[in-house]
């Protein structure tokens, strides 16, 4: 009994480290982001992708904001796997810490800075009581004077890719990225091997519930249906 009460004591506390070093409360939250739509990214040679699977929603559902994909700042794009409304909260810190940067310096803030500031919120969850951590991972695409792609965990772990993926599915993305990548990829490669990999994550994928957005030294821009279809999206 006093194993099991143990065992507790680890499983609900946001800030204590079980005996062999884990901290449950963020093993849960890494599972609520395996729950979630895969979202995928690709950096190639000058650009970056995100793609996120949008599920088609009843036709009873008022038309809205149904971006998966969402802006930061005019050369970063974010999307997350997990709860939505946790990704929100953490879109909205990286855009405020952008803004801030603006007015502050008259610069862009550098895309591995805003990753670090939204990671840093999150690891302050993984040991603050009375909280609990982040249900979401994200994937940051970005372009400063090269493209760059970074995933934060919910622990707050920060790690940059060539290709990447979050969500459910995650690990079926991945081997079709590891199969496919190469060195050198055009935007539309990079797209279309995006596209591929969230097909590998989701068994059917139209691309009405594709959510795709393409980063280059330009901007970000949002993917229409007619270029993901010729990337190899199914008809919507």
């Amino acid at each position: 009994m006093q194993g099991s009460s143990d065992q507790q004591a680890y499983d609900r506390g946001t800030t204590i480290f079980s005996p062999d070093g884990r901290l449950y409360q963020v093993e849960y939250a890494r599972e609520a982001v395996g729950q979630g739509a895969p979202v995928v990214g690709v950096r190639g040679e000058d650009s970056v992708v995100l793609a996120a699977h949008a599920p088609e929603r009843s036709p009873l559902a008022a038309d809205g904001d149904t971006e998966k994909v969402s802006a930061v700042d005019d050369h970063v794009a974010v999307a997350g796997a997990g709860h939505a409304a946790d990704t929100r909260q953490l879109v909205d810190l990286a855009r405020r810490r952008a803004q801030r940067e603006r007015v502050r310096y008259g610069e862009r803030a550098p895309v591995d800075e805003l990753a670090t500031v939204v990671a840093d919120h999150l690891q302050e969850y993984t040991q603050t009581g009375g909280a609990r951590p982040y249900g979401t991972a994200l994937l940051v695409a970005g372009h400063d004077d090269d493209p760059g792609l970074v995933e934060i965990d919910p622990s707050g772990a920060t790690r940059s890719w060539r290709a990447d993926a979050v969500g459910r599915g995650a690990s079926d993305a991945v081997e079709t990225f590891e199969a496919g990548y190469g060195p050198a990829l055009g935007a539309d490669d990079a797209l279309a091997l995006a596209v591929d990999g969230l097909s590998a994550a989701v068994d059917e994928v139209t691309v009405g519930a594709i959510d795709a957005t393409l980063v280059t030294a330009d901007g970000t821009q949002r993917v229409g249906e007619d270029r993901l279809r010729a990337a190899g999206a199914g008809a919507s």
